[in-house]
């Protein structure tokens, strides 16, 4: 910090500022534990969960026992020691002060990269080396005195298990030299006006060699296991994988492996359960084994005399067991199955149906007699108050892992495991969460005819083709024809209902339940879920809600939508099987007709096709699960 002077002649440190600011939802998604951030003079990359620290240690719990459960098994995968805490398993990010920052409170980053560029005369060289640190921004003092700024340098190296490092700069421009690496190493990395890696190099004045970062494509140099987002005696690990180039901002520099579950109370829970579930509560009372060590607490805790207040103490241990037997279970059905069935066995929707207060989760079905369906749709569910608990379980760098149908990573499966966010024989047990509280609507097409529609001949033949250009590409399973036809259905029925809901596009998210048939523990399922949602307190609206009740002139204007795509003969002519196609996962879909934001889509907009849903051009018509307009 630097020091203030006060009048009078004293002096006083003047409040330290952050370098930057993230939001703490994104520390859940985009910039994670391991992704790299350009501040306004340098780079640098977000620490491990080591390196979070909350104001005096309080931090917010969101835990979930049914997510928990399912995370477990997939953590081990990754690493047979990782595993979570029996409570505050999921915590929000911290806060950070951002006029008096603190390096003990929010979240700390390390830099990353440590080689700068000078801006005058484009010497590349670590930082410590060349450059001169002045009011917090590294310089440079080129020939003739002048002085200029350094940059960090754009490129870094990663391996596909997610290890990051400086490019080896030095090794690779002097690699034809049968001398080697030089006495004196002086780097210059020359760039040209564009872009183009062919057209940049780095140069050694010292005894001419360079090299075209062009070559800097292929894998050259082992990994050294670097992870310096851990820090400390977690910074190296063996690695048998090999460095590839990477741009620190490029779209394959950090892909987040994020899993949610909407947060379902058990049903028919009682206000007791629901009080001893609470957070506050059940900390105080998660080991209580008799009535009379619960009545001591009570005596001695304001917290629970309130939470309990009325109730028989017998009658409140019964609920702790239960709670507790609960939270031991080892397995987890499913987390779409056990949505899937909660939300259609909702209730009626009554005339002055409200959600309780505080409740989190409730959902009403729209009688038949009130809501008009087309055939192929069995119901709508309308669902105003819903939360979802977000949580990140690793990250990948150069290339994304795939989630199965019901929503979950099987690390067991990928060719490559992703890099874990904390030690595996460290002390943090919990994984960073956030919280959205929203609304949604849940459309639910008829089994019956979903099955008939997978049965016609044109629709075999398709899913033939899908499947044969899927696998081509070499990406793990293949979702199924039924998986196309509801991802489709969810991205024209969210165009068109944001046209009216009050909500942009983007601010809609989809959810997709598709199983094609039934097994043990498992529902045959065909639905979608559009929801809005924020991490702040208020939630939203009920603009969602309300237009979904006219769900039959939306289906009309999805329909429409996907009729024509301003790409048409081409996109609906698209195969995906073809030599040439850059699209195998995709039928008849483009940015013209389907695809939206990626905040909004689950699947990175692939495994799409309009052929399916509607009649398009140039296709059989008997494809289309609507081929009358809704």
């Amino acid at each position: 910090m630097r020091p203030r002077r006060k009048p009078g002649g004293t002096t006083s440190a003047a409040p330290a500022r952050a370098d930057g600011q993230i939001r703490q939802s994104q520390l859940v998604t985009t910039f994670g534990p391991g992704a790299m951030v350009d501040l306004v003079d340098r780079a640098v990359v977000i620490g491990g969960l080591d390196h979070w620290a909350w104001p005096d240690g309080k931090w917010v719990a969101l835990d979930d026992a049914r997510l928990r459960r399912s995370l477990l098994p997939r953590l081990r995968a990754l690493h047979p020691d990782l595993d979570l805490a029996n409570s505050d398993y999921f915590r929000k990010p911290p806060e950070g002060e951002m006029r008096d920052a603190s390096p003990s409170i929010g979240v700390r980053a390390l830099e990353v990269p440590k080689w700068f560029v000078c801006q005058g005369c484009h010497r590349l060289a670590r930082a410590g080396d060349q450059f001169e640190l002045h009011k917090n921004r590294y310089r440079h003092q080129c020939a003739g005195n002048k002085v200029s700024r350094a940059v960090p340098v754009r490129f870094v190296a990663a391996c596909a298990r997610g290890h990051l490092m400086d490019f080896p700069w030095r090794p690779f421009v002097h690699r034809e030299r049968k001398e080697e690496i030089c006495d004196r190493p002086d780097l210059r990395l020359e760039e040209g006006a564009t872009g183009d890696l062919a057209r940049i190099r780095v140069r050694c004045m010292n005894c001419g060699a360079s090299q075209s970062m062009a070559s800097a494509r292929a894998p050259l140099y082992p990994c050294d296991g670097d992870r310096p987002w851990l820090g400390g005696r977690g910074a190296n690990e063996d690695c048998d994988q090999k460095l590839e180039l990477l741009v620190r901002t490029a779209s394959d520099a950090y892909f987040s492996q994020v899993v949610s579950a909407l947060r379902l109370p058990p049903a028919e829970e009682s206000q007791l359960s629901r009080r001893v579930r609470e957070h506050e509560v059940w900390k105080l009372v998660q080991k209580v084994k008799s009535v009379e060590q619960l009545q001591m607490l009570v005596d001695l805790q304001d917290t629970l005399a309130g939470a309990f207040k009325g109730y028989e103490p017998p009658a409140v241990l019964a609920a702790i067991e239960a709670h507790r037997s609960e939270s031991a279970e080892q397995t987890e059905r499913p987390l779409r199955t056990v949505e899937f069935e909660r939300i259609v066995s909702a209730p009626d929707e009554q005339p002055g149906n409200e959600p309780d207060v505080g409740c989190q989760f409730a959902a009403f079905r729209v009688p038949s007699s009130r809501i008009d369906l087309p055939p192929g749709v069995r119901g709508l569910i309308v669902i105003p108050e819903m939360r979802e608990i977000r949580v990140q379980v690793s990250f990948s760098r150069l290339d994304s892992i795939s989630r199965n149908l019901q929503g979950e990573f099987e690390f067991e499966r990928v060719k490559h495991k992703p890099a874990a966010l904390m030690l595996p024989t460290g002390n943090q047990k919990w994984l960073p969460a956030a919280e959205v509280r929203g609304e949604g609507i849940f459309l639910e097409l008829d089994e019956d005819a979903v099955q008939a529609w997978e049965r016609r001949p044109a629709v075999l033949a398709r899913a033939t083709l899908l499947m044969q250009a899927y696998e081509a590409e070499g990406r793990g399973e293949f979702p199924g024809v039924r998986f196309y036809l509801l991802h489709t259905l969810s991205h024209l029925l969210l165009t068109a209902i944001s046209l009216e809901c009050g909500y942009a596009a983007s601010a809609i998210r989809e959810r997709i339940y598709s199983h094609p048939c039934a097994r043990p523990g498992e529902a045959a399922m065909a639905a979608v879920l559009l929801g809005t949602g924020t991490t702040g307190s208020e939630g939203t609206l009920g603009g969602l809600v309300e237009e979904g009740r006219h769900v039959r002139h939306h289906l009309r204007e999805a329909w429409d939508l996907g009729r024509l795509c301003s790409n048409d003969p081409v996109c609906a002519a698209h195969d995906p099987s073809h030599a040439s196609s850059d699209r195998r996962s995709e039928g008849a879909a483009c940015h013209g007709c389907l695809y939206i934001a990626e905040c909004s889509c689950e699947w990175q907009n692939r495994f799409l096709d309009r052929a399916l849903l509607v009649p398009t051009i140039g296709n059989d018509p008997e494809l289309a699960f609507f081929k009358e307009r809704p």
